[in-house]
């Protein structure tokens, strides 16, 4: 068993940058690449990977998704070393997993990891890895998956993606639960620190004080270490491999359902009662502050907001209508839009 001297990092966002910083700063030889050619602050890059691929015995894939996996495999192939193992931390669905276990063989490890960037750079990542023809090959990259975090082995590539693409919707949940419980005490008009407080009591305490430093600042549960758009998508690829369908955002069977919709949804959608009063009380905020955020909240992104203004018909697209405010409450006499389309 050879343990890998010379590492190519394949996708530079944030947790491919902070897998590669934390790998360098143990003292492995790291050599980074991106599609966007954006250069990483803390290990050396390039603007080809394939002449990142050729100095190393281990190329580690952190990319968005299985289409991606599948072009940058495609475009390196040729100058992958005979001896080199391909460490995939990436979310993909478990069927992509498997195609690319059967197209490189022993020389294929899968490894999507739970934790975000923190847990990265900080070698606390939980790791489900899978060497679907080769034990020797989980040996080998053994102990870079070490410095990353700690390992669970599991048999099957397949198993190892569908496992992460379990705990990510477990992830999405409580986040969505989370941002739900903040808005509805926002509009409650409860202090956030005491709010906080009284979540780390509960089932989201462990959630609540990862996130705590930003959300004392932060209206929203879902930004800084990941996306809404990058759970949406992992959301998408376990409704498909789980023949589970999304509700769609509209509630209407037959329309195509929208992941990140979906989760814009379902974590705003509060008990029926509110679901109805909460775009009325959005809207009377708007006016009482004159912050275009809560005609947002108020109205469906297409909708029109329609009424008469000094004897006259209008009709603005949304962004049109929040443009109108700019941070002052509306004045009492202002004639207000009364109606919304979609």
């Amino acid at each position: 068993m050879t343990t890998p001297h010379t590492i190519a990092v394949l996708g530079l966002g944030r947790m491919g940058d902070a897998i590669a910083t934390r790998l360098a700063a143990q003292g492995w030889d790291v050599v980074g690449w991106t599609r966007s050619g954006r250069a990483s602050a803390t290990v050396r890059t390039t603007s080809d990977p394939n002449d990142a691929v050729a100095e190393a015995d281990l190329v580690i894939l952190a990319l968005f998704d299985g289409p991606a996996c599948r072009q940058v495999l495609d475009r390196v192939r040729d100058s992958l070393r005979t001896d080199a193992i391909v460490l995939n931390t990436s979310t993909i669905a478990p069927a992509e997993a498997s195609e690319l276990a059967r197209q490189f063989g022993p020389s294929y490890v899968h490894a999507p990891v739970l934790g975000s960037v923190p847990a990265a750079s900080t070698g606390a990542l939980r790791i489900i890895a899978a060497a679907e023809a080769d034990q020797d090959a989980l040996d080998r990259v053994r102990p870079v998956l070490t410095t990353l975090g700690t390992v669970r082995r599991v048999d099957g590539a397949c198993t190892a993606a569908g496992l992460k693409l379990i705990a990510n919707n477990g992830l999405a949940g409580s986040v969505l639960a989370l941002r739900d419980s903040l808005r509805q005490a926002e509009a409650l008009g409860l202090p956030r620190a005491q709010v906080l407080d009284i979540l780390e009591l509960s089932s989201l305490g462990g959630l609540v004080a990862r996130k705590r430093p930003f959300l004392i600042d932060q209206p929203d549960a879902s930004s800084a270490e990941f996306t809404i758009g990058a759970l949406a998508k992992d959301m998408a690829l376990l409704a498909a491999a789980s023949n589970t369908p999304l509700r769609s955002a509209a509630g209407v069977a037959d329309t195509p359902a929208d992941p990140e919709a979906d989760i814009a949804v379902a974590a705003t959608t509060p008990a029926v009662e509110d679901a109805v009063l909460e775009p009325l009380r959005a809207y009377i905020r708007g006016h009482a502050t004159g912050d275009p955020s809560h005609f947002r909240d108020a109205f469906l992104p297409t909708a029109h907001v329609e009424g008469v203004r000094n004897g006259a018909f209008v009709s603005w697209p949304l962004d049109e209508y929040c443009a109108l405010f700019h941070g002052r409450p509306a004045r009492t006499n202002r004639p207000a839009p009364a109606a919304s389309t979609p």
